[in-house]
């Protein structure tokens, strides 16, 4: 751990993530509010944010990850940071001539624009930090994350209550620029093969069959899939648990949030410490399982305290599935195909999402809350079946990847 602290990529990212998750709360928040406050509480206003966050996703993350294999990564992050701060900037403009509607326009550029810098800032990591170390930065961002699902909402409620809108914009606007001028004393990286050469269309095609080469992969295309689908049946129908179920407020939901949070806060830190030393299949199948179990007995409980231990005993347990299949994911992938599979698979995870969270309410109203939980929890237990049903051979997959580059290139040569 103190070796990861003194690479000085590790640092730059770091702090440069922590500038731009405090910038993208104090963003969400205040334009939480102002479009409730602007558009009379009207719900459909309120979920297009969620809606125009998701579908660049879909869109753009296949595009976004090739480009990222192509480009420099140092100069694609700063990029990112720049155009996300004049993104804020037109928006803050054209919110002071009365177009309030344009808060949805900054909200999707500033969605696109992730898709091409969060590669890259993979990218980055993975050829700078040794794999001895992976562990341990997968597991300190994971961590960063859960603290800002909990503190930040807190940071951008304060920001929009003491200064309004403008200068909750303003704010995000000049972090994102501090992070760029910060992004600047990274390492120049010397440009990769596909940096170079081959169309942009040839390259998405040779990252979808990268992905469809590898079991390894394959199977994390699948486990991504099966949690997209599952969460998106969960997320959209825990509040229901907490009337239905507990029959308390729907204001409690907030507190089962914080537990979720705080539990993978825990498990990040934790999966720091004892990941590296454990068996990835095996964490990957057994928090898959873990979180099936938990969603059953989350839907069955009646009981408060049940059900807060747990959504907290589940955030541990997704903090280590998320974290093992993140690792795993860079140190299996070739450096040159980092944006490129995670374009491919992303998509996949939050499409099923969309998916899951627009059945589950009909599905509901057939059925009942609790079948709905339980047809998660068993499209669960079938991502971990088939999790044991893969190769998850890390040195015949690694080898593989570091030749399909050449295969690639002599494709190329041949067409």
């Amino acid at each position: 751990m103190k070796g990861l602290w003194g690479n000085k990529v590790f640092l730059t990212v770091f702090i440069t993530d922590t500038l731009e998750n405090i910038g993208i709360w104090i963003r969400n928040m205040a334009l939480l509010y102002y479009v409730m406050e602007t558009s009379g509480n009207n719900p459909t206003a309120v979920s297009l944010l969620t809606a125009i966050e998701l579908a660049p996703i879909l869109v753009f993350s296949i595009i976004g990850g090739a480009l990222a294999d192509r480009w420099n990564p140092k100069r694609t992050m700063i990029a990112g940071n720049l155009l996300s701060a004049l993104s804020v900037f037109v928006i803050v403009y054209l919110l002071w001539q009365g177009m309030w509607i344009a808060v949805f326009f900054a909200t999707f550029i500033s969605a696109v624009v992730s898709q091409f810098s969060q590669p890259s800032s993979t990218k980055m990591l993975k050829r700078h930090i040794p794999d001895e170390q992976m562990a341990a930065a997968v597991s300190i961002s994971q961590s960063m994350g859960s603290i800002f699902l909990l503190v930040g909402p807190i940071v951008g409620t304060f920001f929009f209550e003491h200064w309004g809108i403008y200068p909750s914009l303003l704010t995000m606007a000049g972090l994102f620029l501090v992070a760029a001028l910060i992004l600047l004393t990274l390492p120049t990286s010397s440009a990769t093969a596909t940096e170079e050469d081959g169309t942009l269309l040839s390259e998405i095609k040779a990252g979808f069959a990268y992905v469809k080469k590898r079991p390894a992969l394959l199977g994390i295309a699948i486990t991504f899939s099966c949690l997209g689908l599952s969460s998106g049946f969960i997320n959209s129908l825990e509040v229901f648990v907490v009337t239905d179920r507990l029959l308390l407020s729907k204001e409690a939901i907030q507190w089962f949030t914080a537990l979720d949070g705080l539990g993978m806060l825990l498990g990040g830190i934790l999966a720091s410490v004892y990941l590296e030393r454990m068996n990835s299949r095996m964490v990957i199948t057994g928090g898959l399982i873990f979180f099936a179990l938990s969603v059953a007995v989350e839907v069955l409980s009646v009981w408060v305290y049940v059900t807060a231990a747990m959504r907290f005993f589940t955030g541990i347990g997704m903090a280590f599935l998320q974290i093992a299949i993140s690792m795993f994911m860079i140190k299996l992938v070739d450096e040159a195909y980092i944006g490129r599979v995670s374009g491919t698979i992303s998509p996949l995870m939050v499409g099923l999402m969309m998916v899951g969270s627009f059945v589950a309410g009909p599905l509901m109203q057939m059925t009942s809350l609790i079948t709905v939980f339980l047809i998660a929890s068993v499209i669960l237990l079938i991502a971990a079946w088939g999790c044991t049903r893969i190769k998850w051979d890390s040195a015949e997959v690694t080898q593989d990847g570091a030749n399909h580059l050449l295969e690639h290139k002599q494709a190329q040569t041949l067409s």
